[in-house]
């Protein structure tokens, strides 16, 4: 009686070990949770959504415009933001009279709100062009009024993101998979 005890006791402990490594081998490698927090990339990603980010993609790819990133924000101790990328290495962006141009064409972004426009800050002055250098990458929220990104503080590198938005599964309303942006430049 005692060995059988002792047999389901080492059973459980296996099962549980074996579903701890899975866990972490999916957790650190493969795909992560995200809350959403603030309002930065309404209405497209509200405050309090959970997703998924892929941890894979970018191992094995490049980033490209339109892709929702998770990253750690330059200046910061480790926080993770979740922008848009807007320019990619080598491209010129400029942000001017309310809009955003890359390699001088301007930008059609349709999963604004017509009532958002794009203003400058600290690092994207008015008018100030600015070349992507390799690796790196300029980042938007989708609520350009109420979104600390890429205008103030700068361009992110590569080595930064942590993983590409791909599923929100909180709230159930939003269930699904994030939309793929095409700009067509």
């Amino acid at each position: 009686m005692l060995q059988r005890l002792g047999a389901f006791f080492l059973d459980i402990i296996e099962v549980v070990v074996f579903a701890i490594a899975i866990f972490l081998f999916i957790y650190l490698l493969i795909m992560q949770p995200h809350k959403i927090k603030g309002d930065s990339m309404q209405p497209n990603y509200p405050d309090g959504e959970y997703l998924l980010t892929d941890k894979i993609s970018y191992r094995f790819g490049e980033p490209k415009r339109g892709d929702v990133v998770v990253f750690e924000a330059p200046g910061t101790n480790g926080d993770e933001y979740i922008k848009r990328i807007i320019g990619l290495p080598g491209e010129s962006v400029k942000v001017e009279g309310g809009k955003v141009f890359v390699n001088g064409k301007s930008l059609n972004e349709m999963y604004l709100t017509s009532t958002l426009y794009t203003s400058s800050g600290a690092f994207l002055t008015e008018g100030k062009e600015v070349t992507v250098p390799t690796d790196n990458y300029i980042v938007f929220g989708d609520n350009r009024l109420a979104s600390s990104d890429s205008r103030a503080w700068g361009l992110v590198s590569k080595d930064k993101l942590k993983g590409k938005a791909f599923f929100i599964y909180w709230p159930p309303k939003s269930f699904g998979m994030t939309e793929v942006v095409n700009y067509n430049i």
